[in-house]
Order: structure tokens, then C-alpha cells, then sequence
């Protein structure tokens, strides 16, 4: 009696697997973890807000653990190959922190991006030996990546998928668990809300996977800017949710119900006004000295609301949200007023919003 038997055994390609994975690895073991930040707020409420500041990782971004857990994910299952491009979609913090990751292991990179994506994103892709293929309507790109990996016999990444499947919920330092660890001195170590904005729906998902699984009482918040279908998908318990056109809150927002947000897993949603985020981010430069994207403003925005309502309600505890990438990357966009105009954004009852909030304890409206 025959056996059929087909060995595809390359010992070459399992050299050069094992030396990826172990750069890749050996990345995460050099960076340090990412600083928990205080937002001042009255003594007297009894309420800390903290920011996690993803903008220290070596790529600048929230994006960083999420691509180094894409590259582990794409390698370990044999997606990834010497010499083959690793292409993805990505408005482009992702595709920054995807393309340092493909230099470190030595494969081209492409990054499938709306034509609207800020310069410095394209910069630094380019900085890190990636190349930018614009689209011209933002719900092109998946359609696009796919077709770029199999002209040229590469690997679409597909971030938006495999996001929270690549990332380990359970702990391995994970950003939940980080989080944890660094208020465990705090005099309020478990947090009454988590607030995480959402672009593929990975981070958010990790939190709560994490909170639930290690029986904490947080809830999960998630904020969603304009021109985004995750809220109305949410609400409406719609996975085929769409929406007309892409966000200008870059790296977060989506056009469609991604794959990899897990709407059963959150506790509440909150759509906040573009103008709310702009106006959110330089109000945390103003308290902190800190210059933030706007999917921070979107988060930090969403917090102040969420300890008003625990101000009002005589509520003590903290909150925490993140610093998700830093605001260098927008300078002509959400700190230019000539930008503000030309989108029609007025931030100022927002910006006064925030001010009185602060001053007041109530939130206005």
C-alpha cells in the first residue's frame, strides 16, 4: 500500500521566518512601555482623567502594537515571504508603523491610501522604505490592495480584518493590561470608563475583551466622528452599515462596519461633531502642552463628557482614553485655521464648551 506524501519543507524560508519573527520580537522587547498621563482637572470633583500616550512608540502611534502584531500574525501563518511587498489599506498611521516593520525584516511595503492622507503620513512612510498608492475615493482602497498583492504576488495585510484576531486580548502586555498595571498605585486603580476611539476596531475589542476576562467593572466607550457608519451600525445592530464617504478624523471613522470591530463587546458609543475633535485637541495642548491627532480629540472629547456625568451625579473614580498619535502629523489640517475654513468647521462654541466645563463642572446643553 502507497502513501501519498507531499513535503514542502524549505529550510531557507524557515531560516529567514525564524530571523523575521525574532526582529520583529526583539522590537517589542527594545520599547519601552508607553507613559499614562494626567489631564488636569479640579481637585474638588474627585474624578482623574488619564491619557495613555501612544504617541511614544517608535513609530509615533497607537498603530504600532497593532502592526507588530499583524506582522507576527501574517508571519506565523506563512502569509509573509521573503521578497514579496506586504500591502495594505490604511489612511496612514498604520501604514507608517507597517512599513518601519517591513524594513526591519527586509520586504517591500506598499501602503494603499486616500489621496487626501496628511503630507507628513506620506513622508514617513517614505521615510521608512514604504510607497504611497493613492486612491481617489477612500472606499477604493480594500478593493485596490487586494488587486495591488495579486498583480504583484505579494501579501495584502488587511488590517481591518485581522485586527483583532492578531492581537493577544488576554494580556502578553497588551494595552489593556498596561493600562492596569499603570494605575495599580492610583487612588482610583480600576477605572469607571474606558474611552477608545475606533478605526478598524482592534483596540477597542482588546479593552474589552481584557476588561471582561479579568472581571472588572470598566465600561467600554467608543466615539465616533462624522461621516463614520460604526454608530449608526451599533444602534441600529446593522453589520452591513455604510456610509457615503470617508471620515476627516484620520485613522479613525469607516465608511463601512469593519470586521474586526466587535460591537457586542462595547458598552455605549458617542458620535461627536469633527469640530468637537478639533476643538478637544487643542485644548489638551493648552492643558498639557501636548499637540494630538484628532482621533484624540474624539476620545478626550467623549471623556469630559463622560465626568460630567459623573461630576453631576457626585460620583468619584477615574477615566482614562488615549493619546492615540501625535499632532506634528496635522499641522495643516486640525491646527490650521485656513484648513478649518475650508472644511466649514467652527470649533469655537466647542472650544468654549470645554472651557466653561472645566471652570463649571457642568457641561453645557
Amino acid at each position: 500500500m502507497s502513501t501519498i506524501d507531499v513535503d514542502r519543507s524549505d529550510l531557507t524560508y524557515r531560516h529567514w521566518l525564524k530571523e523575521a519573527v525574532r526582529k520583529v520580537q526583539a522590537d517589542s522587547n527594545r520599547s519601552a512601555d508607553t507613559h499614562l498621563l494626567r489631564f488636569p482637572l479640579p481637585e474638588q470633583w474627585g474624578i482623574d482623567l488619564y491619557l495613555k500616550d501612544e504617541s511614544t512608540h517608535p513609530t509615533g502611534s497607537l498603530k504600532h502594537r497593532l502592526a507588530r502584531s499583524l506582522f507576527l500574525y501574517g508571519l506565523c501563518n506563512g502569509w509573509i515571504r521573503p521578497g514579496a511587498p506586504v500591502i495594505e489599506a490604511s489612511s496612514g498611521s498604520t501604514a507608517v508603523s507597517e512599513a518601519y516593520f517591513a524594513k526591519l525584516i527586509g520586504v517591500p511595503f506598499i501602503a494603499v491610501m486616500p489621496r487626501t492622507t496628511s503630507a507628513e503620513k506620506c513622508r514617513l512612510i517614505e521615510f521608512h522604505g514604504g510607497q504611497c498608492h493613492f486612491v481617489d475615493d477612500s472606499r477604493a482602497m480594500y478593493e485596490e490592495a487586494a488587486a495591488l498583492a495579486e498583480r504583484t504576488g505579494g501579501h495584502y495585510m488587511d488590517q481591518f480584518t485581522y485586527a483583532e484576531r492578531a492581537t493577544d486580548w488576554r494580556g502578553n502586555n497588551n494595552i489593556a493590561e498596561s493600562i492596569y498595571q499603570q494605575l495599580k498605585l492610583e487612588r482610583y486603580p480600576e477605572p469607571a470608563w474606558i474611552v477608545a476611539t475606533a478605526g478598524t476596531g482592534g483596540t477597542s475589542a482588546t479593552i474589552a475583551r481584557y476588561v471582561h476576562y479579568m472581571q472588572h467593572d470598566t465600561r467600554i466607550c467608543v466615539p465616533d466622528p462624522e461621516n463614520s457608519c460604526f454608530f449608526d451600525g451599533w444602534v441600529n445592530g446593522d453589520p452591513g452599515c455604510t456610509s457615503d464617504c470617508g471620515s476627516r478624523i484620520e485613522g479613525i471613522g469607516r465608511p463601512r462596519m469593519e470586521p474586526s470591530f466587535v460591537p457586542g463587546a462595547i458598552d455605549r458609543m458617542m458620535k461627536v461633531p469633527d469640530a468637537a475633535s478639533v476643538a478637544a485637541v487643542r485644548a489638551l495642548e493648552a492643558a498639557i502642552g501636548r499637540k494630538a491627532g484628532g482621533s484624540t480629540g474624539t476620545g478626550l472629547w467623549s471623556a469630559l463628557k463622560i465626568i460630567a456625568e459623573m461630576v453631576a451625579a457626585g460620583e468619584k473614580g477615574s477615566v482614562v482614553t488615549l493619546i492615540c498619535d501625535p499632532g506634528d502629523r496635522y499641522l495643516d489640517k486640525y491646527y490650521s485655521d485656513t484648513w478649518l475654513a475650508e472644511q466649514g468647521l467652527d470649533i469655537g462654541p466647542y472650544s468654549t464648551a470645554i472651557e466653561s466645563f472645566l471652570d463649571t463642572g457642568i457641561w453645557p446643553g
